[in-house]
């Protein structure tokens, strides 16, 4: 596990919040993954959740998205990069991969000078079917 390869302890906590990340196919958020952890593990505290999480993110483990439902998601970045088209009238959620907007990265800092973390983005407005 790279927890360990990078130093930290793999308590089983941490252990059920990386299994709960890993086993659904979607974003999942803290909540989520706290109701899977007390699940198997009912002393587990919503704290502990948020402290891994942050570890996650702040080893580079996992990103973190807001897709416009008040909750912050996670993905695992092992799972690869990609973006997010957010309808904000019906509220599906079309994944975007990551070349879609590879230019505009480019563009921000050739012409902004403003290095722009791009690894997972949501996009809001309507979709083809709100539209209409």
């Amino acid at each position: 596990m790279q927890l360990q390869q990078r130093g930290y302890r793999l308590t089983p906590q941490r252990m059920m919040v990386v299994d709960a990340l890993h086993g659904g196919a979607d974003h999942i958020s803290a909540e989520e993954i706290h109701e899977q952890v007390r699940a198997r593990y009912p002393y587990a505290n919503i704290s502990t959740v948020y402290r891994t999480l942050d570890l996650l993110k702040e080893l580079g483990l996992v990103t973190e998205v807001a897709l416009g439902d008040g909750r912050v998601r996670y993905h695992p970045a092992e799972k690869g990069h990609h973006h997010h088209l957010v309808c904000q009238k019906c509220g599906v959620v079309f994944d975007l991969p990551e070349t879609a907007i590879s230019d505009f990265g480019d563009v921000l800092s050739r012409e902004y000078g403003f290095l722009a973390d791009l690894r997972h983005l949501a996009i809001f407005g309507l979709c083809a079917e709100c539209r209409n």
